[in-house]
């Protein structure tokens, strides 16, 4: 099955883990909110660490989407990972998948990966999924 849309997201700047500040990481709560054939809301961290002389970054994150999926109601988990250069995703080197077993309700067994594209600053999702 196939949804596709669009999103807003907020992220906000956190203070470091205690005893981690030395490791120069940036960390950041997510808010999401999602309109197309997914419909709804979504809370999560990021975890974000570089290099400043090259512009290399990677990125973790994750996050709970709670809403509906063409027509199904229900929330899942979708863990983040990916490698940037200069704020441009390394090809093949995101990977945003559902965490397996993670579905409630009507979206339960639900597996998928999703490809977020920014253009123009905003966002959008293609996101690609089974259900049982």
């Amino acid at each position: 099955m196939h949804a596709t849309g669009s999103f807003d997201v907020k992220l906000t700047q956190q203070t470091a883990a205690p005893g981690v500040e030395a490791a120069k990481l940036g960390r950041m709560t997510i808010d999401k909110v999602f309109s197309g054939s997914l419909e709804g809301t979504s809370k999560g961290e990021m975890l974000t660490g570089g290099a400043e002389s090259t512009g290399a970054m990677a990125y973790v994150a994750l996050e709970r989407v709670t809403g509906k999926l063409d027509g199904r109601v229900g929330s899942f988990l979708l863990m983040h990972n990916a490698v940037m250069l200069k704020g441009v995703p390394s090809s093949g080197v995101m990977q945003i998948t559902v965490v397996p077993d993670s579905g409630t309700a009507e979206l339960a067994g639900l597996t998928g990966k999703m490809i977020i594209t920014i253009e123009g600053g905003k966002h959008s999702f293609d996101f690609e999924y089974q259900l049982p």
